[in-house]
């Protein structure tokens, strides 16, 4: 456990960051289960804003270190290759 004041501390920050870090996270998820359900039902327009607010999220959740830059391209990928089979 924390003994020193500036331990206790970090130990908030951490848990405030990491609270942060999983709202990117499960709103990437949410973004992605949205658009695959838009491609399914073949509606274009839904499934090319959900993929940009997607992209933006998982740029946003790169640029803060919540996901590696690898996966944040590995992911977009993922959205481009969806979004050309409409």
């Amino acid at each position: 456990m924390a003994n020193t004041k500036q331990q206790r501390k970090r130990v908030r920050i951490a848990q405030r960051q990491r609270l942060e870090n999983l709202r990117y996270k499960s709103s990437i998820k949410t973004y992605l289960r949205r658009l695959k359900d838009s491609i399914t039902t073949g509606d274009a327009t839904s499934a090319a804003q959900t993929a940009k607010k997607l992209t933006s999220t998982i740029d946003k959740a790169a640029a803060r270190n919540a996901i590696h830059k690898n996966n944040a391209a590995r992911k977009k990928s993922r959205v481009a290759r969806l979004l050309s089979q409409l």
